[in-house]
């Protein structure tokens, strides 16, 4: 894949490697790097049931008699992990969605991926569908499927003649499909019954209760696969932020870098919310506090945006968990009681 054909030490605009740039990046994923493993060592010893973490990791004690040990490994640390995972996809498919669409406002929920993915599990919900897939299990597998077809029919709308996306028709193609689904998902809501319509409504607001390793294992692959493609492209992004055609004068294969950042971007926001369900605002919230504190390079911009995702969505669970407890809150009503009053603000900064 080559998304960036320029020698960046040539052009100064390219924000090009310099010891300078490489001790800021060593900076900043060292100090946010420390805030995501702190809140990831922290959030499984808080909870409404107060755990002894000796008595926990004590091998002396057989695992079936150890509360301890139960309430850390099976309740606690794997939705940990969780929401680590998904904090960082949805963060860096934040920053590239708003590079891509060159809009500060967009979201990994914009093009309408998520809306698809919801719309294939409450399909599964209340038609009570029992297919796996490997991993997957019936509700994860038809989000990922829901999720697929909404991207592929927003790529074939906005792919140009001269295979160039256009940003406009993306970003309106995706609305519209957004509402189209959000529809649909409402009609199959209305035909359910009570009990369906129940279930269907808890796994809207986004829950990390995955009860154990195996969703967070068949959710790994997908992301480390984005994760690997977003970590190629920060240089085209920092051009394709400002402007197509001078990206394209500085030798930035512009199609290309469409195509695998829309890529990258949905199959990130595709495995997060199979997982987790459609979590919000986290895509937005977590980039532009990120910029406020280090700056716009993208180098710099998406791995601290994926700590500190991951950190974010850490601590909103830690708080659905303890706010009400024993009552837990699903964590999507954290994350948009957080994040309505910071996209609000940025409305009214923007204007």
């Amino acid at each position: 894949m080559i998304v960036d054909g320029t020698a960046p030490a040539a052009l100064p605009s390219q924000l090009p490697q310099s010891p300078p740039i490489r001790s800021r990046l060593a900076l900043t994923i060292a100090g946010f790097g420390a805030l995501a493993i702190a809140s990831c060592v922290l959030a499984p010893l808080v909870g409404s049931s107060s755990i002894s973490l000796r008595r926990a990791l004590d091998s002396s004690i057989p695992f079936a008699s150890n509360v301890d040990a139960q309430i850390l490994f099976i309740a606690r640390l794997p939705r940990v992990l969780a929401g680590a995972l998904v904090g960082a996809a949805l963060a860096s498919a934040g920053v590239v969605f708003q590079a891509l669409l060159r809009n500060p406002l967009a979201t990994p929920f914009t093009l309408g991926v998520s809306a698809g993915a919801s719309l294939g599990a409450m399909l599964v919900i209340i038609l009570g569908g029992t297919l796996a897939v490997g991993p997957l299990s019936p509700v994860p597998a038809a989000s990922l499927a829901g999720a697929g077809l909404a991207a592929a029919i927003v790529y074939a709308l906005a792919n140009g003649p001269r295979r160039v996306m256009s940003t406009t028709v993306l970003l309106l193609a995706g609305v519209t499909l957004n509402a189209f689904f959000s529809a649909l998902i409402l009609f199959v809501q209305y035909l359910a019954d009570v009990a369906e319509v129940y279930r269907a409504t808890r796994w809207l607001m986004g829950d990390l209760d995955v009860g154990s390793f195996t969703p967070i294992v068949a959710a790994l692959p997908l992301i480390v696969i984005a994760g690997i493609i977003f970590a190629r492209m920060p240089s085209a992004l920092n051009l394709m932020g400002v402007d197509s055609d001078s990206a394209a004068a500085r030798g930035v294969d512009v199609a290309a870098t469409q195509r695998w950042a829309f890529f990258s971007a949905s199959l990130a926001t595709s495995a997060a919310v199979a997982l987790a369900g459609p979590i919000g605002f986290i895509g937005i919230v977590v980039p532009h506090l990120v910029r406020l504190l280090v700056g716009v390079d993208h180098r710099i911009v998406l791995p601290a945006s994926a700590l500190f995702g991951a950190t974010f969505l850490v601590i909103s669970d830690m708080l659905a968990r303890t706010l009400l407890a024993p009552v837990e809150i699903p964590v999507g009503i954290v994350t948009a009681i957080i994040g309505g009053p910071f996209f609000l603000w940025l409305l009214v900064r923007e204007a």
